[in-house]
Formats: C-alpha cells, sequence, structure tokens
C-alpha cells in the first residue's frame, strides 16, 4: 500500500513542451540544434580519438582535455536527441524517472565540466610559474585524484535532488514549459512546500561559481605576474598564448550561464521562450566550441588532425 501510495504521489510521465511559444517553429529551429550536435559529436570524438592514439599527447594538458571533451559528449547527448525528437516528431512524453536522470546527468555533468576548467587553470599555473616542478606536481595519480574528487563533488551534489522530486506530489499536471527536464522547471509543477529545492538549487549554484571562478582568476593572477616577470616580448607572448584556448573555454562555459542567470532575475518580463533559448544555448554552445577552440589554437592537436586528414587522402 505503501508503495502504491508513493507511486500515485508523482505522474508516470511528463510532458515536454519544446519551446513554449515558438512550436511553429520546432521544424526550422531543429536545423541549428542538429547541426550544433553534430560539431559536438564530431569535435569531441574527434578530439578524444586523437589524444588517445597519440602518446605524445598522453601529458596532463591533453589527459583534462579529453576529461572535458568526454563530459560535453555526455552533456550535449543527454539532452539533445530528446530535443530533436520533440521537434521533428513531436514526442513529447518523457518517464518520470527517465526526466530524474536527465536532469541529474545534466546538472552534474556541468559541475564536473566547471572542476575540469579549474583543474586546466591550475595545470597551466604550474607550467608557467613553476616550470621546473611541472613532471613532479602534475603526476599521474594527483590526476586521478582530481578527477575522482571531480566527479564526487557533482554526484555528491546533485544525488539528492532526484530524491527531493520524488517526495513531491505534483498536482499541476505533466506539462513542462521546457525541452528538457531542468531541475526549477519539474519543481514549479509541484505542490507543497518547495522552498528547500529552491533554495538548495541556488546555493549549490552559487557555491561552485564562486569556489570555482575565484580559484581560476588567482590561477591567472598568479600566470600574469610571472609572465610579465619574462625577460622578452616574444616569451611574455609565448607563455600567455599557452593560456588563450583555456580562456575561450571559460568564457564559452561562464558566459552563457551568466547570461542566463541575469536574464531570469532582472527580465522577468522577457517570453518564456527567450529564457529556455538562452539555456539551451549554455547546454550547446560549450560542447560545440570547445573542439574549435582548441583545434585551431593547439598546435599539437591542430597538427595531429590536419594528419589524420591529409593521411586520409594519400
Amino acid at each position: 500500500m505503501a508503495a502504491s501510495n508513493l507511486t500515485s504521489m508523482h505522474p508516470s510521465f511528463f510532458l515536454l513542451m519544446g519551446i513554449p511559444g515558438l512550436e511553429h517553429l520546432h521544424i526550422w529551429m531543429s536545423i541549428p540544434f542538429c547541426s550544433a550536435y553534430t560539431l559536438a559529436l564530431l569535435g569531441n570524438c574527434t578530439l578524444l580519438f586523437v589524444i588517445q592514439a597519440d602518446t605524445a599527447l598522453h601529458e596532463p594538458m591533453y589527459v583534462f582535455l579529453a576529461m572535458l571533451a568526454t563530459i560535453d559528449l555526455v552533456l550535449s547527448s543527454s539532452t539533445l536527441p530528446k530535443m530533436l525528437a520533440i521537434f521533428w516528431f513531436q514526442d513529447r512524453e518523457i518517464n518520470f524517472y527517465a526526466c530524474l536522470v536527465q536532469m541529474f546527468f545534466l546538472h552534474s555533468f556541468s559541475i564536473m565540466e566547471s572542476a575540469v576548467l579549474l583543474a586546466m587553470a591550475f595545470d597551466h599555473y604550474v607550467a608557467i610559474c613553476k616550470p621546473l616542478h611541472y613532471t613532479t606536481v602534475l603526476t599521474g595519480p594527483l590526476i586521478t585524484k582530481i578527477g575522482v574528487a571531480a566527479v564526487t563533488r557533482a554526484v555528491a551534489l546533485m544525488t539528492p535532488l532526484p530524491f527531493l522530486l520524488r517526495r513531491f506530489y505534483y498536482c499541476r499536471g505533466p506539462v513542462i514549459a521546457h525541452c528538457y527536464c531542468e531541475h526549477m522547471a519539474v519543481v514549479r509543477l509541484a505542490c507543497g512546500d518547495t522552498h528547500f529545492n529552491n533554495i538548495y538549487g541556488i546555493a549549490v549554484a552559487m557555491f561552485i561559481a564562486a569556489f570555482d571562478l575565484l580559484f581560476v582568476v588567482l590561477s591567472y593572477i598568479f600566470i600574469l605576474q610571472a609572465v610579465l616577470q619574462l625577460a622578452s616580448q616574444e616569451a611574455r607572448y609565448k607563455a600567455f598564448g599557452t593560456c588563450v584556448s583555456h580562456i575561450g573555454a571559460i568564457l564559452a562555459f561562464y558566459t552563457p550561464a551568466l547570461i542566463s542567470s541575469v536574464m531570469h532575475r532582472i527580465a522577468r518580463w522577457a517570453a518564456p521562450h527567450v529564457h529556455i533559448l538562452l539555456a539551451t544555448f549554455y547546454l550547446l554552445f560549450p560542447p560545440m566550441v570547445n573542439p574549435i577552440i582548441y583545434g585551431v589554437k593547439t598546435k599539437q592537436i591542430r597538427d595531429r588532425v590536419l594528419g589524420l586528414f591529409l593521411r586520409k587522402d594519400v
């Protein structure tokens, strides 16, 4: 009886609306979404293949880059296939537990990406500020510990969410005004006291952003000091040039998140589809551009990728 009552508290499925107010444009909007997903798949799979195939790239910087590519693949693949199914086939139904799983993967892997970007900032700091100690500091065991810590932190912070959402009675219907199962979009359907969910979601987001960004900024302050102390302008340019790709990845990840967060708070008058498009852009943009940023700016990867295609042509 208890199990039956628990099941009746929540619907067996939710209905994802897609992008409310723009339903008539779903087919056309699927083109850029599908293109972005295809680029993300091709770019990140190419990065992983090149790094895995070339032993010369089995260095800390490229191991972190492989982690980033893997996270981007999971992030985009956890949402885009279902979004395209909504746009193309009006397949709006998603099982209740599948929705919770999607939400868990979405938010936990976003936290992991932030952690990996922080680890890459630490890698740049050691490479530029303490180059003689690079190989002794960034050892294989330390990199493994960093990876495990990134996963553990994300899982620990996001595991409560599905259990918190299971306890609610969803009296406002099964229709989610979103194109994927975002935490607050699901909470809005619940009855009862949702204050803890609201506070917990905001607290986690603020903690991750403040903690990770603080140490990223501190890393770059020390890097800038070290670069400015180099004797020649060419050496300074070369040292700082190694950080350009990472700075681009940080901007690609945090800028859309910041814009989306600000819009939610100061532009409540904006149409719902504006907020949803910004939130979706935050998910799609980093997985799409990160391989381009690192492929173009990192000579070792650029040379390997060009060599791969030239070899095929021959």
